[in-house]
């Protein structure tokens, strides 16, 4: 009789193995996709939130998306007052065409040429071993676009505003279609309302 129980016994007991391994193979699966899903969240929520700043409009209308990749636009040239220090990019179109001359050949520029004037508060460097401003907090993207079916009564070109608040990591679009606009910039109409020229590099 005990040596029937305990063959049923060591009969029953690989069978335990079996279950109690298939249990733990569950455990590691449904870890492995919670996992999964925890860390596509995370990238949802880190793009959605990349993206944000992209979803604004500025009251004339212009969608800062117009501009998207500006952060990577090659340099025209730069500016300062005594309370900004100033860098200004341009779109391929732009730099294509001052490349080409605009506006000094007397043509103006192309359809579709964007222009973004980012801008900083200075600091002092406590590095350099001598005396310069460095930019210090980001604060407002102003950007220009040439779109004349759009913008027929400020000589072709669409400006907009979108401020930068450090603290909380975020854009807004100003209420003011923009920091100076069209009334400005028709001091330069002779060179097609762009202040700056491509500066020799």
């Amino acid at each position: 009789m005990s040596e029937l129980v305990t063959k049923s016994v060591a009969q029953e007991q690989p069978g335990q193995k079996i279950e109690t391994r298939t249990a733990a193979q569950r455990v590691a699966g449904f870890t492995v996709v919670v996992t999964a899903v925890a860390v596509l969240a995370v990238l949802v929520a880190t793009a959605v939130y990349a993206q944000d700043k992209y979803s604004l409009k500025s009251p004339s209308g212009i969608a800062f998306s117009d501009f998207k990749g500006y952060e990577d636009w090659a340099v025209v040239s730069s500016a300062r007052t005594d309370e900004v220090l100033k860098v200004i990019v341009g779109n391929p179109t732009m730099i294509t065409a001052y490349k080409a001359g605009v506006p000094g050949n007397g043509q103006p520029f192309p359809e579709g040429s964007m222009i973004v004037k980012l801008q900083w508060k200075p600091k002092k460097s406590t590095e350099a071993p001598f005396v310069v401003d460095v930019p210090d907090v980001f604060t407002q993207a102003f950007v220009i676009e040439k779109d004349s079916k759009r913008f027929p009564k400020s000589g072709g070109w669409g400006y907009a505003l979108f401020n930068y608040e450090a603290a909380s990591d975020k854009f807004t679009a100003d209420p003011s279609p923009s920091d100076c606009g069209h009334a400005c910039h028709v001091a330069v109409k002779a060179k097609n309302y762009i202040f700056h020229p491509y500066q020799k590099r």
